[in-house]
């Protein structure tokens, strides 16, 4: 499980830095790299860059906390959670470009497989 967990929080920091990749070439890196006070609107791929992210910010917490868990309570069925935690990886590794692209159905299918892996994962602490 350490390793997924691992595996989600650079695939978190990656798509921070993705969002601020796809806004370097509306706001230049003299402008990002100083105070930032004044910046140029952010242009589409750039604004769903950020969507993304804040959606991945909000998931986080709910892979997280039964990740840990899973350290934690006893007659966890490991298996099947760790089973969750590479649905939700693998589900959320396709969801950030799918969202950049454009794509609405394959990027809701995307979502739908991390949101299934999560629910494998609560699932599994309960012995599942």
């Amino acid at each position: 499980m350490t390793t997924w967990i691992l595996a989600v929080l650079v695939l978190y920091f990656g798509q921070i830095y993705f969002t601020a990749l796809m806004y370097l070439p509306s706001a230049g890196l003299v402008r990002l790299a100083g105070g930032r006070d004044v910046l140029p609107e952010k242009g589409r791929l750039a604004l769903r860059a950020d969507k993304a992210l804040v959606n991945m910010k909000e998931n986080l917490p709910f892979f997280l906390v039964p990740a840990v868990l899973t350290f934690v309570l006893p007659n966890v069925n490991l298996g099947l959670a760790l089973i969750g935690a590479q649905l939700f990886f693998w589900g959320r590794l396709a969801y950030a470009p799918l969202y950049v692209s454009g794509i609405p159905g394959p990027r809701s299918i995307a979502y739908g497989v991390a949101l299934i892996g999560n629910l494998m994962m609560v699932w599994a602490l309960f012995g599942g």
